[in-house]
């Protein structure tokens, strides 16, 4: 039955979408950003919201920085956290609370003439798609799956289309319940792509890299997070390329780095396309947005001292993809590079890499979504996903052990869409929360300090590179 309240319908002439994101790191942003440029490119209008502005009394960097602890602090409690909703299809009542209650304020901020809204972050999904199916946005949703694993909480009720950025991404999408997906390849920065020797002799020169020494891009987003130290030292030791190492806004990285004797060491880079263009190789760790740009550079992809969770399970999907390849044990690591920088694996991967955007023209994410905003698609469906987790299985805690994981929850539930019952059975609760919680001001919940210009609605539109 629909909800009372505002409702969004699609006008006569449906020609502004709206895309939905999150700054929680730098992909979902990213891929955002292209889409914009691309749908604008192609005549529509187009607004584009941050969903941890859209939450609550400025929870957003509640979420965004205790998403951004756990990572640093506590990787294996977001592996736990990670695995645990992906068996159980979904999460718990805390989750589903701080969503629910950026429904209506998200309503608000889309304007009257929307034809589509795009997501591209499970959160967002799942408000959108209670919208969708409480008759209160009666617009098309879809969401682009901007990884290549998709874990179940990607999949929402009332979604209409997936797109999806190969057949194997698309595979998952549909084992986790949804209908209607369609494989419409990635979006990449145009200033990502192949360049001839002159170009890249005159890339290095500007980053004052060797001129012919074979170079191994190591990234680790915008965060820098992971094991990156260890990383950089077995790709030194190894002898098979000279490491170029980026840190993101890590800047106790980057010290610690050269303190190593790592020489080539960079924080925030904005020409990222340029040290592509220098590099032989590149070495990432979470199968993001980089990994596609690379892609779109020709550039071979490594994946080697992947991050919990999402890390892991895009650098096996990339893998059965044949885009990139997976490196799981050290003593693998010179081979396999120099496969990857002068043998015919490299061939093959930069073919696979770029046969990817070979369709971008014109049958791409931003084109099908220009599409399915120029027609009306009907109603939303409900989707079946995996199955709730029975009362049974959960352990019950003390109330202060409950609220100490209710907080947790709290600051990861939005990248997650619903985890406060992980968190919550986590047995080491206290131990969690202290070192995702250390530092964190709760007086002090102003917005983050991201760039970008306000959009409809007065809430920010994210502009992380």
């Amino acid at each position: 039955m629909p909800h009372p309240g505002n409702t969004v319908r699609r006008p006569s002439s449906a020609e502004r979408v709206v895309i939905v994101s999150a700054s929680v790191g730098a992909g979902h942003d990213g891929a955002a950003a292209e889409l914009e440029r691309r749908l604008v490119a192609a005549g529509l209008t187009v607004d584009r919201f941050d969903l941890l502005d859209v939450l609550p009394a400025r929870l957003g960097r509640l979420v965004r920085d205790g998403y951004h602890r756990m990572l640093v602090r506590a990787p294996w409690a977001y592996q736990r956290i990670y695995s645990s909703t992906e068996r159980a299809g979904g999460g718990g009542p805390v989750a589903r609370a701080l969503l629910r209650s950026a429904e209506e304020r998200l309503l608000r901020a889309l304007p009257a003439d929307t034809g589509a809204v795009v997501s591209t972050y499970p959160g967002a999904s799942r408000v959108l798609g209670n919208l969708r199916l409480d008759g209160r946005l009666t617009v098309p949703v879809l969401t682009y799956l901007t990884d290549f694993s998709v874990h179940p909480l990607w999949v929402a009720d009332g979604v209409d289309v997936h797109l999806a950025l190969h057949a194997v991404p698309a595979a998952q999408a549909r084992a986790a319940g949804a209908r209607d997906v369609r494989v419409c390849g990635p979006v990449a920065d145009p200033r990502f792509h192949p360049v001839d020797a002159p170009e890249r002799a005159e890339a290095r020169a500007r980053f004052g890299l060797p001129p012919t020494a074979p170079l191994a891009l190591l990234v680790a987003g915008s965060w820098g997070v992971g094991p990156v130290r260890e990383v950089a030292r077995d790709l030194r030791d190894c002898g098979a390329a000279v490491p170029l190492v980026v840190c993101g806004r890590n800047e106790t990285l980057a010290g610690q780095l050269r303190a190593d004797g790592i020489e080539h060491v960079h924080g925030w880079v904005d020409d990222m396309p340029g040290l592509m263009h220098a590099a032989d190789v590149l070495v990432q760790n979470a199968g993001g947005l980089t990994s596609l740009e690379a892609f779109a550079a020709g550039l071979p992809v490594a994946s080697y001292g992947c991050i919990p969770g999402h890390g892991l399970t895009n650098a096996a999907a990339l893998d059965e993809a044949g885009v990139a390849a997976w490196i799981r044990d050290p003593a693998q690591l010179k081979h396999v590079l120099g496969e990857l920088i002068d043998g015919p694996r490299g061939l093959l991967q930069r073919e696979a890499g770029l046969a990817l955007f070979a369709d971008g023209s014109d049958g791409g994410p931003a084109a099908e979504t220009a599409r399915i905003c120029r027609a009306d698609i009907g109603p939303a469906t409900p989707l079946t996903t995996g199955p709730a987790i029975p009362p049974t299985t959960r352990r019950t805690t003390r109330p202060t052990a409950r609220r100490l994981a209710t907080t947790t929850a709290l600051a990861c539930a939005v990248w997650a869409g619903a985890v406060g019952t992980a968190v919550a059975t986590t047995e080491s609760g206290p131990g969690l929360m202290h070192a995702i919680g250390q530092g964190l001001d709760l007086d002090d919940l102003s917005h983050a300090h991201h760039t970008g210009h306000v959009s409809h609605g007065g809430y920010a539109k994210g502009r992380h590179a």
